[in-house]
């Protein structure tokens, strides 16, 4: 990622955090020097994490203790051809969908993960497309591929 932290400083951070009331949310990925405004060849000359590592810590961080657990877009997402779509599969078949939370940097990658995912997938986006990211999630508005075909069910008990 863009600061490279070292896995016991964070399990440290995460403490800390848990102590002072806190919910612990630690961000995991895959790209070396992600961040910023870092172009798409400087990002593959940097390389990137195998994504078992990323798993490995992710997994760490939930051990102890941490809420849930953010992946990073660059190198799945973000600045990458073509999208690295095992890595969420990944994750998600080692860890499960509840505690993690994609980041979705523009809507076609927050469309990605509905129409794989579900429309209760975990997402953070920027501020200015939660608006679009619910109304997608709804099913009352999307592109071709989605539009009418975002479906959910929930149990009211009534």
């Amino acid at each position: 990622g863009f600061l490279s932290i070292p896995t016991d400083d964070w399990l440290r951070l995460i403490e800390v955090v848990r102590k002072s009331g806190l919910k612990a949310k630690p961000e995991v990925g895959i790209q070396f020097g992600a961040g910023g405004a870092t172009a798409a060849e400087e990002l593959r000359a940097e390389g990137t994490r195998d994504p078992s590592w990323a798993i490995a810590q992710a997994k760490r961080f939930l051990d102890a203790g941490a809420n849930v657990i953010m992946i990073e877009s660059e190198g799945i997402t973000e600045n990458v051809e073509p999208w690295r779509t095992d890595v969420p599969a990944r994750f998600i078949d080692k860890i499960g969908m509840e505690k993690l939370m994609f980041e979705a940097a523009d809507p076609d990658v927050f469309a990605w993960y509905i129409k794989n995912y579900g429309a209760d997938v975990n997402l953070f986006v920027d501020h200015s497309q939660i608006v679009q990211l619910e109304c997608l999630r709804a099913g009352i508005w999307g592109t071709k591929s989605l539009w009418g075909r975002v479906v959910t069910y929930k149990d009211t008990g009534q």
